[in-house]
């Protein structure tokens, strides 16, 4: 397996300290402050060791602090309670004694019953696009060091954006992106393996696209963003090392807050899980 899929694989699995604690480590990738996806990726583990027999069907977190990425969080465990069909449970992320993070998270039995889904966007399919490592390294010599470093280092992801990249135009466009997306390697069958990663890269442009409409982008150095809260919905069984489409959309901006949804499709067209974020957005006269 690659290495840095291998890395990100034993990133969410964490270390069990008690019976409903867990501790989790760090990797900086890139930024000021642990990763949104990260912590959301690794509560969702944390989670899943406590429950048996059931899969998650929906997390709801708020964002409380930024994380330290050179410092283990640890994750305490609620179990609200385990019902006939349904589990409940409640994680906070701690760090320096005080919590970062807290999520719910529900988990069912599994169960048949009424089957529709919203329609998959027809955009270009994965072959007819370029990596975005690629698409950036194209034009890296109008980029900022800093900014080309962080987009164009290695992933544990292929990413091929529909729209193309476009880091320097001001130009507003519609609040909406589609990105096609998988591991750079195949990964064991366990299902909480392709979930908990799914969760982990969930976070990823999601809150950029409220910035679509108004020609800013958070490379420009003027933007301060940050998640405040990450909803997710698993529909169906999926496999995240075949590509899956993530596509998403802006519906409202104001109060200096942004809030985008996000459909997961596979290939094939089967929606399999939705994600919605809200996230603080604040522009700065002159760059800092």
């Amino acid at each position: 397996m690659h290495p840095l899929l291998t890395d990100l694989l034993s990133l969410l699995e964490l270390e069990r300290i008690e019976d409903s604690i867990f501790r989790g480590q760090s990797r900086d990738i890139g930024s000021k402050r642990v990763f949104g996806g990260q912590v959301v990726g690794q509560a969702l583990s944390a989670a899943s060791y406590t429950v048996e027999d059931r899969e998650p069907h929906s997390l709801h977190a708020y964002f409380l602090r930024p994380g330290d990425v050179d410092a283990p969080i640890v994750y305490e465990v609620d179990r609200a309670r385990d019902g006939r069909s349904f589990s409940n449970r409640r994680v906070v992320a701690i760090q320096y004694a005080r919590p970062i993070f807290n999520m719910a998270a529900s988990f069912q039995k599994r169960e048949q019953g009424l089957e529709h889904q919203a329609q998959m966007p027809q955009v270009p399919g994965p072959d007819e696009l370029k990596d975005l490592r690629e698409l950036t390294g194209e034009r890296a010599s109008t980029i900022p060091e800093k900014i080309r470093n962080f987009l164009t280092r290695e992933r544990p992801f292929e990413m091929r954006p529909v729209e193309g990249v476009d880091l320097l135009s001001a130009s507003p466009r519609e609040a909406v992106r589609h990105l096609w997306l998988k591991t750079v390697d195949r990964l064991p069958d366990n299902p909480d393996v392709h979930r908990n990663l799914l969760a982990y890269v969930s976070d990823y442009q999601l809150l950029g696209t409220a910035t679509l409409p108004h020609g800013i982008h958070w490379e420009h150095g003027n933007v301060q963003m940050a998640s405040l809260d990450h909803a997710m919905w698993f529909h169906r069984p999926f496999r995240i090392d075949e590509w899956l489409l993530y596509s998403m959309v802006s519906t409202n901006a104001g109060g200096a807050r942004g809030l985008a949804s996000g459909q997961f499709f596979t290939a094939a067209g089967e929606l399999v899980a939705s994600t919605a974020q809200e996230g603080l957005i604040r522009i700065w006269k002159q760059s800092r």
